[in-house]
């Protein structure tokens, strides 16, 4: 808790980054969704469970990252005893925490895979762009799934990174290729 305490000010940092960009990710799937086609019931499928994600991620954040720090900031004064009384609450905290974890984990991953069925049946974006997509969903699903990395800081990562490259990915394709206007 004390390493938490002593963090506080890059935590909050990155979290309100990581709030800040989620906006412009919503427009950049709503693109995405336009471009396959937002007639296609599967690419507004994918905008849904995006936007489920984006949500999600929206209040894991602002839990971990917000209120967390806000919290610890009570606590810096407190006889260990004491402290020790809080750790259930903060226990609790961290398990709200992973639950949204776990719903944008399988919000995104669920989306992409809409998105990518799409760009295969409509041929709008490159092929490669959605058989990335399909392998990142599965291979993000299958590790989840089986436990091999829980929703722990280095899972997330993982996950984060997976997840922007093929965004950016997508937004390089709709801003390259030919068929889209």
């Amino acid at each position: 808790m004390e390493y938490l305490i002593h963090i506080r000010n890059v935590i909050l940092v990155t979290h309100i980054i990581a709030i800040a960009s989620l906006p412009m990710g919503w427009v950049g799937f709503w693109g995405l969704t336009r471009a396959i086609g937002s007639d296609r019931i599967l690419s507004l499928l994918a905008f849904a469970m995006a936007s489920i994600g984006v949500f999600a991620a929206l209040i894991a954040a602002t839990t971990n990252g917000l209120i967390l720090p806000i919290y610890l900031d009570n606590l810096k004064d407190l006889s260990v005893a004491r402290i020790e009384s809080i750790k259930p609450i903060l226990h609790y905290g961290a398990a709200i925490n992973h639950a949204f974890d776990y719903i944008y984990t399988f919000s995104f991953c669920g989306a992409i895979t809409c998105w990518c069925i799409s760009i295969l049946s409509t041929r709008c974006l490159p092929k490669w762009l959605a058989w990335t997509g399909i392998v990142l969903s599965c291979v993000i699903l299958f590790v989840f799934a089986f436990g091999i990395t829980q929703q722990d800081l280095s899972g997330l990562r993982w996950f984060i990174t997976g997840i922007v490259i093929w965004t950016v990915s997508a937004g390089y394709a709709l801003s390259r290729f030919e068929n889209v206007e």
